[in-house]
């Protein structure tokens, strides 16, 4: 995800090393040189979670070094490709609070939506993983809309957008079920409302017809069913809801 970072790898190497003897003020167990040389042979060798280590002993140890803030870029990175996603968050949130106008904030808040990404799951056990995932990357768009990582947010943003409201579809499907017509016109108008964009309106506008027909307002639903009609023409629920006209009008269920 961040590869290009470690081709920098041996020239970050070799600059430390020449500067690791003429800073007496920096008092440490190890040189900086020798950490992040560690770090990276640790990295490359694909052992995650002894890098992760590496770096953040770099960082711990040199705070106020100019390769704090990479030390911590690479941290989460090497975190995250170890599957420890909130010990990535939690270094992504330190580099955050202290680098606040480095050039690594695009990725790092990309790299922290893919951390709550990885952990979305299926639809009926979702633990609100995607809405942080949604939020971070709603904000790397929106404060970076030009960098090489908003293009690839934008498009986790729809998928994200999607997951949610099929979410909230399968919530007022099992409304629906138990007679609970209020609480699945409320879901089911949050669809219409926040989620118009995604591939489930024209269901939501579909059982909305449903739901005030099943009620007995069939004004409300004939609305809905009009706007199903001329937003979406050509979908599979308008073609539905024309090849079932009588059901509408007298209330009954699919």
């Amino acid at each position: 995800m961040h590869t290009k970072k470690i081709f920098f790898a041996l020239a970050i190497i070799g600059l430390l090393s020449g500067c690791a003897g003429t800073d007496n003020e920096i008092v440490a167990d190890r040189p900086l040189a020798d950490i992040y040389e560690s770090a990276y042979a640790e990295f490359n060798d694909e052992n995650y979670e002894t890098a992760a280590t590496e770096f953040l002993q770099a960082e711990s140890q040199y705070p106020a070094s100019q390769w704090a803030a990479d030390a911590l870029v690479m941290a989460a990175y090497s975190q995250y490709m170890d599957g420890d996603f909130a010990g990535a968050i939690l270094t992504a949130d330190r580099f955050m609070r202290f680098h606040p106008g480095h050039r690594d904030v695009p990725y790092m808040l990309y790299l922290r939506g893919m951390c709550y990404y990885r952990q979305v799951s299926d639809v009926r056990r979702e633990p609100g993983m995607s809405a942080y995932a949604l939020q971070q990357f709603q904000q790397l768009v929106e404060r970076f809309p030009r960098s090489e990582y908003a293009k690839n947010a934008e498009n986790k943003i729809m998928i994200l957008k999607n997951y949610i409201a099929g979410k909230i579809m399968y919530s007022a499907r099992s409304d629906m079920a138990k007679q609970n017509w209020p609480s699945a016109i409320a879901r089911l108008q949050s669809v219409v409302t926040d989620a118009q964009e995604t591939v489930m309106t024209p269901e939501a506008l579909y059982r909305l017809t449903e739901c005030y027909t099943a009620i007995g307002l069939p004004e409300q639903a004939y609305g809905y069913a009009e706007m199903l009609r001329l937003n979406f023409p050509d979908n599979e629920w308008t073609k539905k809801l024309d090849s079932r006209p009588s059901d509408f009008e007298s209330g009954s269920e699919k």
